[in-house]
């Protein structure tokens, strides 16, 4: 409330000011959106599509949920990494061994059939038995990423690593993680990795029913992250996570420490990546070192690129898209896809930084640039 006097002396009293309430449309955009998504994906997509499309659709949806952390790392705050496929494959490994377990007790074998097959023994690798526990499995998916997220980013960070250098230090991890698996075949399962995964916590991933509750799953949990992500980009951390990724020296000038909150997000997306590998197993039924290494780790980042890393819908859309030209277009012509994937990054970064989740700001903002006279366009 304000008080003025008036030109005889007195006073009124006028009534605060308010700013107009938002639009209809504007306030419900979001809410709106997640509600379309969860029709889609959870009504439409199972209606029209046939079992074989819908576990690709599983696998792809896999894919988007580490373009949910990769959008945080590297939209939000400028970290470009390179190496999400070692925490995309220690999720995936930490789920494979419990389900390996599970399979082997279903027989009535201590071992799983693969350390049978290469020799691993009669007693199973001390660090195999706490995978026994669903409990421990499902903690380990996502704990054991974040946890060596924060012992990779507590020194990088720390030392003030960014840029190229920190892609350098998250691809040679990933490469570093993919030969390490391949040594270990009595215990990894080297090369092939762990397959022939036959249940799911009691429920047989040969029936179409089960395999469609994995989807309900995959799909349940991409937009709760979606939700969770979104939240943290119009928080108070996500303004703060921006001023670092634009002005490093202004946010340590404020008084905030840009390392920790770096490596908020780092480790964010590692557990992020770690249950999309947790979720990936059941829904292709292997993990092997050939999904962590560095090409699916630059995969994961081109398909934020090509979306729109800025944009959580635009990462995600664009990893589901990228993930299903690979799959189309690596059978047709698998010497070329390398190549192909290759220039759809540069392209990304180069001509369109904001991905095509940017486009039509891009070319709304030409239009307006040629219409305006005073840049020298039709009046």
């Amino acid at each position: 409330m304000t008080t003025t006097t008036s030109p005889a002396g007195t006073t009124a009293t006028e009534p605060p000011v308010t700013e107009p309430p938002a639009p209809f449309l504007e306030r419900f955009r979001v809410p709106g959106a997640f509600l379309i998504g969860a029709v889609l994906l959870l009504g439409i997509a199972p209606l029209a599509l046939s079992d074989f499309r819908l576990n690709l659709l599983a696998k792809y949806l896999c894919y988007a949920v580490v373009a949910v952390g990769v959008s945080l790392a590297w939209g939000r705050g400028g970290l470009l990494v390179l190496g999400q496929g070692v925490f995309f494959g220690l999720g995936g490994y930490a789920m494979a061994m419990h389900l390996k377990l599970a399979d082997a007790a279903v027989t009535g074998q201590t071992l799983p059939d693969f350390m049978q097959l290469y020799g691993a023994g009669d007693a199973l690798p001390w660090w195999w038995k706490p995978f026994a526990s669903p409990a421990f499995a499902l903690a380990m998916t996502v704990l054991l990423p974040m946890a060596v997220a924060a012992v990779l980013g507590f020194f990088v960070f720390r030392r003030r690593v960014k840029g190229a250098y920190f892609a350098i230090l998250s691809q040679a991890l990933a490469a570093a993680f993919a030969v390490w698996l391949v040594g270990q075949q009595a215990t990894t399962g080297g090369t092939n990795g762990l397959t022939d995964i036959q249940g799911f916590f009691g429920y047989d991933l040969d029936d179409p029913v089960n395999q469609r509750m994995v989807y309900f799953v995959v799909a349940a949990v991409l937009l709760l992250l979606m939700a969770a992500a979104r939240q943290l980009f119009v928080s108070r951390y996500g303004e703060l996570l921006v001023a670092v990724r634009d002005s490093e020296e202004r946010v340590r000038f404020l008084g905030y420490n840009p390392a920790n909150v770096k490596l908020v997000a780092y480790v964010v997306a590692a557990g992020m990546a770690g249950l999309a590998g947790a979720l990936f197993v059941p829904a292709v039924g292997i993990i092997s070192p050939a999904l962590t290494g560095i090409v699916p780790s630059i995969g994961f980042v081109i398909g934020a690129a090509v979306g729109g890393r800025a944009s959580l819908l635009g990462a995600v859309l664009g990893a589901v898209a990228v993930a299903w030209t690979q799959s189309t277009l690596s059978d047709a012509y698998p010497a070329a896809w390398t190549y192909l994937q290759g220039l759809l990054f540069v392209v990304a970064v180069g001509f369109l930084p904001g991905g095509l989740a940017s486009l039509v700001t891009v070319l709304r903002r030409k239009r307006r640039t040629t219409d305006d006279p005073v840049t020298g366009g039709a009046a």
